[in-house]
C-alpha cells in the first residue's frame, strides 16, 4: 500500500509537536550521579602512610620551652630571665633525638603496573613510605622514583603481583569555571572519603612557588586529601589536591589543586631523570604594580618587570638588560610577572624564542635560546641586626634611616661586587613612605633613579629632586634585585 505525501506530512508536523510539547529535563534531572562514578574510581585512589625515624639533631636552633611567641613574661621585668633561661636550655642539653613522626595522605594510580602521584609534602622526608589499596587490605612498601618541590609533585612505584587499576588522565587546558568536581581521598585518615563541587576558578596564584597555576575547587578537601585526585564528571582526573585556605585547620570550601597537564609534564621528566629538568631565561622578575608602571613611564602595568640579568645566561647573551619590562615569550602574552615562569618551564631546552618587551617606553623584541635551570642556589638572608657602630645613621624625611655598606655587611648579605657604594636599610619607619613603597631592614639600596648609590648625601640627592613624585630605587634583597617605586612627599 502507497502512502501519500501529504500522510507522511502530517505524520513530521504531529512527531514535531509532540516533541515540542514533551516535558523538558529539570535542573534536578540533570545533575550528575556519582554513585556509579565513585564505584568506578575509588579503586585507582590509594591511602600513603608515611614514618620518619628519630634522628640525632644539635639543640642549636632547637624549638625552646619559652620561644618568642610563647613567652609569657613577654613584655615585663621578668622577660629577660626567661630569655637566658633559653638560652642556657640550648647550652645545657647538647645533641637531641627527634621524635618519630607519622603522617596521612593521599595519591592516585596512574598506571596498571604501580605508578602513584602524590604531593611532595605528603613524602618529604619520609623514612618508610606504605601505600594501601581502596579494593583490598594489603599494604605495599612504596619507592620514591622522583620529587619536584616547585610544583609540590612525587611519582610513586610500587610492585604488585596483579594489574592494578589505573585513573584515566584528562585535559586540564579545556577545564571551564562552574564544570563539576569529584575528590576522593583519605581526610583525616578516613580513607575513601568523597566530595563534590565544581571547578570555582582557574589559574589561582596562591604564593606557593614560582609556577602558581592552582585550579580552584568548593570540593571539600581537608589534612589528609593532599595528594589525592579532582575528577571532572567523566572521571578523568583533572588535578591533584594540594592545599586548602583555611583559618581553622578544616575546609572553608577553598581548596586549590595542580592541574593534571603540569603533572603530565613533570611525571614524564621524574621517570626518565628522577628530577625536573626545565628550561630558564636568566632574569629575576618581580611584578609590575601600577605605581612602578608610572615611574617606568609606562602606559599600564601589564607584563613582568626585570629586575636583575644573570650573566652569561640566555637573557645576558640576548640583550634583556634590568629594567626591561617582558610582555611575551614564544607568541604567548605575559600579562603579569607570574605568566614568565610558566611560559619558560614549559619550553623545550634549546628552543629559540622571541620575547616581547618594553624599555625605554618603547616596544621590541629580542630572541633567546632557552638553557636548562640549574639547581636552586640557597639567598642568603637579611641579617637580625646590623653591626653596632659601623656607620652613623641618618634619616630622611620618607621615613627611611640607612648606613653605608661596609665589608662585613656586604658579605653578610652577599651583595655583588657591581654594586658600588649601597646604602643597607636600617630601620623604614611604620607608616612612612618607605615602609608603604615595600622598604624593609636588610634591603640594600644599589641604584635611585638608575644612578648608583655612592653614599648617603646621592641618596638623599635623588630624594631631594623628586620631592611630590616617585623616585625609582633598584634594591638588592635575600640574593637578588627588584624594583620599589618610592613616593617622596612634597617639601
Amino acid at each position: 500500500m502507497k502512502t501519500s505525501v501529504k500522510t507522511w506530512f502530517f505524520v513530521g508536523v504531529c512527531a514535531l509537536f509532540g516533541a515540542w510539547m514533551a516535558p523538558q529535563p529539570t535542573v534536578a534531572q540533570t545533575v550528575v550521579d556519582y554513585a556509579d562514578l565513585v564505584e568506578r574510581l575509588n579503586p585507582a585512589v590509594v591511602n600513603i602512610a608515611t614514618k620518619t625515624k628519630p634522628r640525632r639533631v644539635s639543640s642549636e636552633g632547637a624549638q625552646l620551652p619559652f620561644g618568642p611567641e610563647g613567652n609569657p613574661f613577654a613584655g615585663t621585668p621578668f622577660e629577660g630571665f626567661f630569655d637566658e633561661f633559653n638560652r642556657g636550655f640550648s647550652r645545657g642539653f647538647g645533641d637531641m633525638m627527634t621524635l618519630p613522626q607519622q603522617s596521612l595522605g593521599t595519591g592516585v594510580l596512574i598506571s596498571t603496573d604501580g605508578y602513584v602521584v602524590t604531593n611532595n609534602h605528603v613524602v618529604e622526608n619520609a623514612d618508610e613510605i606504605v601505600v594501601k589499596l581502596n579494593n583490598n587490605r594489603h599494604d605495599f612498601p612504596a619507592k620514591v622514583i622522583g620529587r619536584d618541590e616547585k610544583t609540590d609533585l612525587a611519582l610513586l612505584k610500587i610492585n604488585a603481583t596483579q594489574t592494578l587499576p589505573a585513573a584515566s588522565l584528562g585535559d586540564s587546558a579545556r577545564l571551564r569555571v562552574g564544570e563539576a568536581t569529584l575528590a576522593i581521598g583519605n581526610p583525616f585518615g578516613l580513607g575513601g572519603t568523597v566530595t563534590s563541587g565544581i571547578v570555582s576558578a582557574l589559574g589561582r596564584n596562591i604564593g606557593q612557588g614560582p609556577y602558581d597555576d592552582f585550579i580552584q575547587t568548593d570540593a571539600a578537601i581537608n589534612p589528609g586529601n593532599s595528594g589525592g585526585p579532582l575528577f571532572n564528571a567523566k572521571g578523568e582526573v583533572i588535578g591533584i589536591n594540594s592545599a586548602i585556605f583555611t583559618r581553622s585547620g578544616g575546609s572553608n570550601g577553598i581548596g586549590f589543586a595542580i592541574p593534571v597537564n603540569t603533572v603530565k609534564q613533570v611525571v614524564e621528566q621524574l621517570k626518565q631523570y628522577g628530577r625536573t629538568k626545565r628550561a630558564m631565561l636568566g632574569v629575576r622578575i618581580q611584578p609590575l604594580t601600577s605605581s612602578l608602571a608610572e615611574s617606568l613611564g609606562l602606559k599600564d602595568d601589564r607584563g613582568a618587570l626585570v629586575a636583575e640579568v644573570t650573566a652569561g645566561t640566555p637573557a645576558a647573551k640576548a640583550g634583556i638588560r634590568s629594567g626591561d619590562v617582558i610582555t611575551s615569550f614564544n607568541g604567548q602574552p605575559v600579562n603579569e610577572a607570574n605568566d614568565l615562569p610558566k611560559r619558560v618551564a614549559a619550553t623545550p631546552i634549546g628552543t629559540r624564542v622571541k620575547v616581547g618587551l618594553v624599555r625605554g617606553g618603547k616596544a621590541m623584541q629580542v630572541q633567546a635560546t632557552v638553557a636548562e635551570q640549574e639547581p636552586d642556589e640557597v639567598a642568603s638572608t637579611a641579617p637580625e641586626k646590623a653591626e653596632a657602630g659601623v656607620t652613623q645613621l641618618e634619616t630622611t624625611h620618607v621615613g627611611l634611616a640607612v648606613q653605608g655598606l661596609n665589608a662585613q655587611l656586604r658579605n653578610q648579605l652577599n651583595v655583588p661586587d657591581t654594586v658600588v657604594g649601597g646604602l643597607v636599610v636600617a630601620t623604614a619607619q611604620p607608616g612612612g613612605a618607605a615602609s608603604e613603597a615595600g622598604l624593609k631592614r636588610g634591603d640594600v639600596i644599589a641604584e635611585a633613579d638608575w644612578r648608583p648609590v655612592r653614599d648617603i648625601s646621592s641618596l638623599r640627592s635623588a630624594i631631594t629632586k623628586r620631592a611630590g613624585q616617585t623616585v625609582l630605587l633598584r634594591v638588592w634583597r635575600e640574593g637578588g634585585f627588584m624594583f620599589i617605586s618610592l613616593p617622596v612627599p612634597k617639601a
